[in-house]
């Protein structure tokens, strides 16, 4: 029997007068008796709202933190808070309007991690929504929506989803989250630069980091994910879309790879603030604390989910395990840069990996073993090889899969070899939409497409240079569409026989009441790899 995620749709109206319900920080008498004994007299301690995310078919995670002073600049009391971890309760239910209890019980806020919740929940049937809160004291969080994915291999109609990534506070506002938001999707996928740990120096700024410096030390990280937590559009989509996450550059810093830093900083200190960054994302994440929870600069996100028999999800990280840049150099080489092949054979040796080889054998054999008829592949960073003419030769950047082309051709060599169904890949970073054919050998134009890419554009973060990579397209013939000029999302609808993505704009991230638009639709066909406009 087909059928949705869900057993019951509801609409924006009624999520959001959920989510109202819940914003109050005074609760009903019969909450309070269930409610642990703190009182709160000052501050709003869920002022970070709720998130949910890493859905399997029996539960979710369900994450807040408690932050009375979201932006306490006393490292001893992040969030205005201090002493042993918090015990709080939490309810799930049916129905929006949280009248139909079918599990409570005690969460704790771990002082360990700021007094943030990652309450792995199990036990629920599967492929529905559910509604959740907390409760401490005297306070009430706001009402969040959750999903548990269908049982494995049951017949899934079709599922809607967004994918983001690159927001940056400094360069505008968040309206493209709002906007997402209202498209009632199932779940959302953040592709990286969730945050930006820099302060803008010569662009202009529309709103300004809170600390004034860039983020590097575990204070200063936790400030920036509470400033972008306390903004209202993120914070609505958090509470009504559940995420899955994964992370690019920017929430340790510009252009890592690794244990090298940009900057050529030793590698022992870089891990310091690199263990700094990965807690602060934990402790704003809703992952999976079993598999998730940070060891110093070690953190597993990769991860993979099933929706049915209709499309599997394999996110991928692809900062933490990568080979160094290549041609990573003092004075003037850290981070991206363009490279011809004759002033960088580093960058095409065999032995060069985005992924690390674990998490490579990971992924060759999840695609290869998936069941679902399409197959997506979630990553940050451009996939397809862009050249670029530099100096009258052909360059490539050293930061995206172009940095790593050994790597790149052997997971489309094995989606090929393993005729993996309907492989798609979804992006970040670049700041554009793309519109890519993934192929085996992208300087032959005989050669088989063997997968999709779509790349979303930032959702305020400023685009490169529009100029330079339109006039090199002629040269990439993989590639469909570019546009750089804008910012937004992907709303992709899937169903069993076609891939539609749409490409939706605001009509100024500077604006923060910014309206939006669909600027291109371009579709997957089922067993077609490839990309056509719609």
């Amino acid at each position: 029997m087909q059928h949705r995620i869900f057993s019951k749709r509801v609409s924006r109206r009624q999520l959001i007068a959920g989510a109202v319900a819940g914003l109050g920080t005074v609760a009903a008498p019969g909450v309070m008796r269930i409610a642990a004994a703190k009182s709160w007299r000052t501050g709003i301690p869920f002022s970070l709202g709720v998130a949910s995310g890493a859905p399997r078919s029996d539960g979710f995670v369900l994450w807040t933190r408690l932050a009375p002073e979201p932006l306490s600049s006393n490292p001893e009391t992040p969030g205005g808070m201090s002493g042993a971890d918090v015990t709080m309760r939490y309810e799930i239910a049916t129905d929006p309007g949280m009248t139909k209890i079918v599990r409570h019980g005690s969460a704790t806020a771990e002082q360990a991690f700021a007094y943030s919740v990652h309450l792995d929940v199990a036990g629920l049937q599967p492929g529905r929504s559910y509604w959740y809160r907390f409760l401490s004291g005297d306070a009430v969080s706001p009402t969040g929506r959750a999903i548990t994915l269908p049982s494995l291999g049951s017949a899934l109609r079709n599922v809607r989803f967004g994918f983001v990534s690159c927001s940056n506070y400094e360069h505008g506002y968040f309206s493209a989250y709002r906007h997402l938001t209202g498209e009632d999707p199932e779940f959302v996928l953040f592709l990286g630069d969730y945050i930006y740990e820099t302060i803008e120096q010569y662009r202009p700024i529309v709103r300004r980091h809170s600390d004034g410096i860039e983020a590097a030390t575990l204070p200063t990280y936790r400030n920036r994910y509470a400033q972008y937590r306390l903004d209202p559009d993120l914070q609505g989509l958090h509470a009504q879309v559940p995420a899955i996450v994964t992370w690019d550059d920017h929430e340790v810093q510009n252009d890592y790879a690794n244990k090298w830093s940009q900057y050529f900083d030793d590698p022992a200190q870089f891990l310091i603030r690199r263990a700094a960054a990965y807690q602060a994302f934990y402790e704003h994440m809703p992952v999976r604390p079993i598999v998730s929870r940070p060891n110093g600069p070690l953190m597993r996100i990769y991860d993979r989910f099933t929706f049915g028999d209709l499309i599997e999800i394999s996110v991928i990280d692809g900062r933490q395990y990568r080979s160094r840049e290549a041609c990573y150099a003092p004075p003037n080489k850290g981070g991206s840069h363009l490279e011809t092949n004759a002033g960088c054979p580093e960058r095409l040796e065999a032995g060069r990996t985005m992924m690390g080889f674990g998490q490579e054998a990971w992924l060759y054999a999840g695609l290869a073993h998936s069941k679902a008829r399409w197959n997506l592949i979630a990553q940050d960073v451009l996939m397809a090889q862009l050249r670029i003419k530099r100096d009258g030769s052909d360059a490539f950047s050293t930061d995206d899969w172009n940095g790593y082309p050994a790597n790149r051709q052997r997971l489309l060599q094995h989606i090929h070899d393993s005729k993996v169904s309907n492989p798609v890949v979804i992006s970040g970073d670049i700041h554009s939409f793309f519109a890519n054919d993934l192929k085996l050998d992208f300087d032959d134009q005989a050669s088989p497409v063997v997968a999709t890419e779509l790349v979303g554009t930032s959702i305020s973060s400023y685009g490169p240079p529009y100029d330079p990579i339109a006039q090199a397209l002629p040269d990439n013939p993989h590639v469909h569409f570019f546009d750089s000029r804008r910012r937004g999302y992907v709303l992709v609808d899937l169903l069993p026989e076609q891939m539609q993505a749409r490409m939706r704009v605001v009509s100024d991230a500077h604006d923060p009441k910014a309206t939006i638009a669909t600027f291109k639709t371009f579709a997957v066909e089922g067993g077609r790899p490839g990309i056509v406009e719609a």
